[in-house]
């Protein structure tokens, strides 16, 4: 029997919540960028697919800008998942990192919360989950919930 080597986390629900960074920046962008944000699918992934489609500019980097200005008001650390991720790359785990939000969010909210530098690997919009979790060391263990991860930890 193998032993398990590696986490797939989920940035939301585990990590943060990026939700209201995310809507508070499509408020903020829309008439900038030239979308109506009303107009968008409630689902991040299909939103992302959306703007692409109508074209909608840099809305990439004007989204990574955004949220870097911001983080501090919307995202704070947490000492007991922190210590569980250093306790677990400490032990040789591989930790992954997926979610539906666009990549300059998550990436943002990674670096804003210390973590960017303990993950192997992150995954974002469509299918995230299930493309780390084939980037990942076999058997790897899906964590959705901060009490999840706390039980995990060595």
């Amino acid at each position: 029997m193998t032993a398990v080597s590696a986490v797939a986390v989920a940035l939301d629900g585990v990590l943060c919540d990026t939700s209201a960074l995310w809507l508070d920046w499509l408020e903020a962008a829309g008439s900038i960028v030239g979308f109506d944000p009303k107009e968008l699918p409630a689902d991040r992934a299909q939103a992302v697919a959306e703007l692409d489609r109508q074209g909608a500019g840099n809305w990439r980097t004007l989204l990574g800008r955004w949220s870097e200005e911001r983080a501090p008001v919307y995202l704070r650390r947490d000492a007991g998942t922190s210590r569980a991720l250093r306790a677990l790359e400490a032990a040789g785990w591989e930790i992954g990192v997926f979610t539906d939000a666009p990549e300059p969010l998550a990436r943002t909210a990674l670096s804003h919360l210390g973590l960017e530098r303990r993950i192997t690997g992150l995954e974002t919009g469509f299918s995230a989950r299930e493309r780390l979790l084939k980037r990942l060391a076999s058997g790897a263990i899906v964590v959705e919930s901060r009490a999840e991860l706390l039980a995990l930890a060595p």
